[in-house]
């Protein structure tokens, strides 16, 4: 029972996922809390060098703070691009990803897996779970939630 309640506690209800490279990728996922609001997960996951899975950090971002994060994000990335290194070429990144994304379409089968577009996910209806004795070791935690 306490699975199924978590399952629902950390489902995304809306997600955008942006590549990064061949290793990273930015997700932004809308989630519920139990009183029936909605909170912005940010995760970074990146691709461990060896092959062994993925690194991942995430902060959780509440409604209380969307103008100010927001803000700030959009000062002090605009001092960068102004100040810190105004004769650099931003958009050689969004070429570079453009190229890349189109190159590595042609050789992918599962389009959906890799779509930047946003995904708006219905909330599922909790399915009847099976009783079982719950454990230290079984117990979901919200950091394995890794719906992706």
């Amino acid at each position: 029972m306490d699975h199924e309640r978590n399952q629902r506690r950390f489902e995304s209800v809306y997600s955008r996922k942006i590549r990064a490279g061949k290793r990273r990728t930015y997700f932004f996922d809308v989630r519920k809390t139990k009183g029936e609001d909605f909170y912005l997960t940010l995760t970074e996951s990146t691709r461990k060098f060896n092959g062994d899975g993925y690194e991942r950090h995430k902060i959780f971002l509440y409604k209380e703070d969307f103008n100010r994060f927001i803000d700030s994000l959009q000062e002090v990335v605009e001092h960068i691009k102004t100040e810190l290194m105004p004769d650099y070429d931003y958009d050689e990144f969004t070429r570079r990803h453009e190229e890349y994304d189109a190159q590595d379409f042609e050789e992918r089968d599962d389009r959906e897996e890799y779509d930047d577009e946003p995904v708006e996910r219905p909330v599922a209806k909790p399915q009847p779970a099976e009783p079982r004795l719950e454990t230290s070791d079984t117990r979901l935690n919200s950091e394995d939630d890794m719906s992706w």
